[in-house]
């Protein structure tokens, strides 16, 4: 018997129950019926909770990964944004600092622009103002420029002071910048006055002296009235300062038996480190009458022969 006319039904033995169409049927009437009753009636709803409560575990066991992807990201996301505060605010800190200390610095050069001021009024030697723009790069002298020179009007010798007092003298004058000697360098020397006692002297450079450089009066008498805290002030018998100006204050006297002379140290009252803004006055030597020509002698009547 050829196989394409085999019977492949099952037999009537093995046919039970409805038929498919008939289950489809009956199946579907029951979920109609049973969407019908939970809309109206909400008959399911204990068994829906149960089942909910049932699988709870599975369901939290599911999404862990996804929660822990979640918090993941977001701890790296909240790390980031936290560095870049961080370095935001490390940033505006480093802003805040600059600019705070040039507020200082204004502060500070406000002060002294004042005091310069009010220093140029009781002058009654011509002066102008100066910067003092950086220190000479000699390690062996105490030199500073300035931003002004011959085109400005600046003399060679003419004195320079800040609002303290006499901060030395130029030495070289450039057409835009001028070369000043502080009173503490070796080569430096000053005629001054002592305010308390009338007498007069001579002070010379220290750089070794005091913190930073001081000064030192030279060739006094032991026995000389000169005490500690005594000022100095400019004699002006050199014709080159003017009279009156401070200059510094005694800070040690040191008499020794096995000498004539006392070692008296002396602290400049100008700031010599830090001064950035002075004055730089006109020579007295340029305001003196000159010098008359001396008269040839007259000639001897009744001389020998």
């Amino acid at each position: 018997m050829p196989l394409g006319t085999l019977d492949r039904s099952a037999p009537t033995l093995f046919k039970q129950g409805p038929s498919p169409l008939a289950r489809l049927a009956l199946y579907s009437a029951l979920a109609l019926f049973l969407m019908v009753a939970d809309t109206r009636f909400r008959v399911t709803e204990p068994l829906r909770q149960a089942m909910a409560t049932v699988l709870y575990p599975l369901q939290w066991l599911a999404l862990q990964p996804v929660e822990l992807a979640g918090k993941g990201a977001g701890y790296f996301q909240s790390l980031q944004a936290a560095q870049q505060g961080a370095d935001e605010a490390r940033r505006q800190m480093a802003v805040l600092s600059v600019r705070a200390g040039e507020s200082e610095q204004l502060l500070r050069e406000n002060a002294e622009l004042r005091k310069l001021l009010d220093l140029r009024e009781r002058l009654t030697t011509p002066a102008q103002a100066a910067q003092v723009i950086y220190d000479t790069a000699d390690p062996y002298t105490r030199r500073v420029m300035l931003d002004r020179g011959q085109l400005a009007g600046v003399e060679p010798g003419a004195p320079v002071m800040d609002a303290s007092g006499v901060l030395g003298q130029v030495t070289r004058v450039f057409p835009m910048l001028s070369e000043v000697t502080l009173l503490i360098d070796r080569d430096q020397a000053i005629p001054v006055l002592n305010l308390r006692t009338g007498a007069r002297s001579v002070a010379y450079g220290d750089p070794a002296g005091g913190q930073g450089g001081g000064m030192e009066l030279r060739f006094t008498p032991a026995a000389a009235d000169v005490k500690e805290g005594d000022l100095l002030t400019t004699s002006g018998v050199d014709g080159l300062y003017p009279a009156g100006l401070p200059v510094a204050r005694v800070v040690r006297v040191e008499r020794r038996a096995d000498s004539a002379f006392a070692r008296i140290y002396c602290a400049p009252v100008a700031q010599m480190d830090g001064a950035r803004h002075v004055m730089v006055l006109k020579p007295v030597v340029a305001d003196l009458p000159e010098r008359p020509e001396p008269t040839p002698a007259a000639p001897r009547r009744g001389g020998r022969k």
